[in-house]
């Protein structure tokens, strides 16, 4: 593609999603298509001869955007938020055009550096301390992943060398979390050979927030049995329920005990730029490790995950390896290598998007627009209170609100009420205005809606609240 064509096509594709990000309203949320159906109107097999960027954009619109779930649209509250602002779509714009691999110091001293600066930012703006070092990941999968190496480097400090397998002098090590606690971190068990049967999930209080007192009876335990504990997993806004745990209090128990703890702050860790959200996250600058997600709700373009650590000299413990087609001499001079903090070779520019996401809307807007979230969560919580025929199964610190329908003249018992609610979760997502997630609280099938689009007003919260009480009566008399 020569210079004039690629600007002519740029230029229409700026236009085009200038359109879709100001008009994303135009589309359902949730694709109407079936499985396969994609699959099936493309071609089996790639072409022989090249195709003209027309003919590939055409069929872009034609058949993939049909299909496309829009997380960008103002009435998407389902899972948790992630949207994206056109200043970080320009930002992977250039990402992908300068196509920086950022493994070495030489090979991008402009991204290498830049991730630090970014990251250092939102650092302050959330009010940790200088003693926390950062590093991008991909997701807080991979972020807890490598906190939890760590932490095994710390428990085991021979363990890169010799593993763990066929070593009875080591006994069994405990990993620890609430039973509210992120899937995740049982992928990073399974992954780091500690096993499933290592992680312990403790019980939680009526606020869904880790029980201190459950996780030391679970501590002692595990030590009589020859367990070693490696790391604590605290969460501040669990998935289902964006419930809190009370992180000073398990900062104390890991200082006490010396073991590693890690905060999983990967959708409501943003929300600690709010003084009125400080109490939430009270200790968790006592933490060995933080990650925290600016693709969910901070308007950054998927994927970036912002991982914190006190001790990152252990992470490079864990994963510094460098052959000798690598070494260069910028390292005896203090320059850092971004691949010795993780399992990736190749690093590419996300840094540059977080950094313009910052410039561009500035500490004083990002928190405007997150308190207004907020207002709005608790503005719908309020109408599912005053409700005679709604319940709410949770608090709302955050953006995330948990209720279901319980029409009191259908007096339906806890498996009609599970069934009438997935109908109503169903009816309502079939409308294409807005899409709804569920989640289980103690057994029962709860309504999630999590508000925290860049785009979301007042006007889609009460459209996804008109939808639930027409489908409501709709069912109820059906």
């Amino acid at each position: 593609m020569d210079p004039s064509e690629f600007r002519r096509h740029g230029h229409a594709l700026v236009e085009w999603i200038a359109a879709y990000l100001s008009g994303s309203e135009r589309y359902p949320v949730l694709p109407r298509v079936a499985p396969g159906e994609v699959r099936r109107a493309l071609p089996e097999r790639g072409p022989e001869a090249g195709e003209s960027f027309e003919d590939i954009f055409a069929d872009f619109e034609r058949i993939l955007v049909p299909a496309l779930t829009h997380w960008n649209h103002p009435g998407f509250f389902a899972y948790f938020p992630a949207t994206t602002s056109a200043s970080g779509v320009l930002a992977e714009f250039l990402s992908a055009a300068l196509n920086q691999q950022a493994m070495l110091w030489r090979t991008s001293p402009a991204a290498t550096e830049l991730e630090e600066v970014s990251l250092a930012w939102l650092r302050d703006l959330l009010g940790l301390p200088s003693a926390f070092d950062g590093v991008i990941y991909d997701t807080a999968s991979i972020s807890s992943l490598h906190a939890l190496a760590a932490a095994r480097q710390a428990a085991v400090p021979d363990v890169r060398e010799r593993g763990l397998a066929a070593r009875p002098e080591i006994g069994g090590l405990g990993v620890y979390c609430s039973d509210q606690a992120h899937s995740s971190i049982d992928k990073a068990v399974l992954t780091l050979g500690l096993g499933q049967s290592s992680l312990r999930r403790i019980a939680v209080d009526d606020q869904y927030s880790m029980r201190p007192d459950a996780l030391r009876t679970a501590l002692d335990e595990d030590r009589r049995a020859g367990i070693r504990p490696v790391a604590v997993v605290a969460t501040i806004g669990t998935t289902s329920t964006t419930g809190i745990d009370p992180v000073n209090a398990i900062a104390d128990i890991c200082r006490d005990d010396r073991i590693w703890l890690h905060v999983d702050a990967a959708y409501a860790g943003v929300a600690a730029m709010l003084p009125g959200c400080a109490s939430y996250f009270a200790g968790w600058d006592r933490a060995d490790s933080i990650v925290i997600n600016p693709h969910k709700w901070l308007f950054t373009p998927f994927d970036l995950s912002a991982f914190y650590c006190r001790r990152m000299e252990v992470v490079r413990e864990a994963f510094s390896l460098v052959p000798e087609y690598l070494k260069t001499p910028e390292a005896s001079e203090g320059a850092r290598n971004l691949m010795d903090t993780g399992i990736q070779l190749g690093r590419r520019f996300r840094s540059l998007k977080l950094w313009m996401v910052l410039r561009h809307f500035g500490a004083a807007r990002l928190r405007t627009i997150l308190a207004e979230h907020i207002r709005l969560a608790h503005e719908f919580a309020a109408r599912v209170d005053e409700h005679p025929d709604f319940e709410r199964l949770a608090a709302v610190p955050f953006g995330v609100v948990c209720f279901r329908a319980n029409p009191r003249a259908l007096q339906l018992g806890s498996a009609e009420l599970d069934l009438f609610n997935q109908r109503l979760l169903d009816a309502v997502n079939a409308t294409g205005e807005v899409f709804l997630s569920h989640t289980r609280i103690n057994g029962a099938f709860v309504i999630r809606i999590a508000i925290g689009h860049l785009r979301t007003t007042g006007a889609h919260t009460d459209r996804a609240w008109e939808l639930l009480l027409q489908q409501t009566d709709g069912l109820a008399v059906a």
